[in-house]
């Protein structure tokens, strides 16, 4: 008696390329959260933003945004290595507020996802 085999075949290649694309943020830690990629999506969408504008449109609390810009940086909260992807700086402008910003590493990232999703 023959067994079935495994079904492997991609029957959407939009949603195949989603997927390769969301892999590609798993590899940098298979356990990043969808609140971590939403913030990493809204602040390369909006590259030099506040802090506070990504609390307020993503529904976070003040908490909430600190762990997740932190773990976007170099310096992970509890001694963890971030994954290098934005810088924090205070805002020039208002010293209260922080500024975010993609660094070299996000903004490649950014690009392997957008060549995945749209070449």
């Amino acid at each position: 008696m023959e067994l079935d085999p495994l079904r492997r075949d991609v029957t959407d290649s939009t949603v195949e390329r989603i997927f390769v694309a969301m892999n590609v943020l798993r590899k940098m830690d298979s356990e990043m959260p969808a609140q971590l990629v939403s913030a990493l999506f809204y602040i390369a969408s909006r590259n030099e933003c506040h802090k506070q504008a990504l609390e307020e449109d993503l529904g976070l609390s003040v908490a909430a945004g600190s762990r997740n810009t932190d773990w976007l940086t170099e310096n992970h909260r509890l001694g963890k290595r971030g994954l290098g992807l934005i810088v924090k700086e205070r805002d020039p402008s208002n010293k209260r507020r922080l500024m975010l910003t993609l660094t070299p590493k996000g903004e490649e990232l950014i690009q392997t996802l957008k060549d995945i999703l749209y070449d």
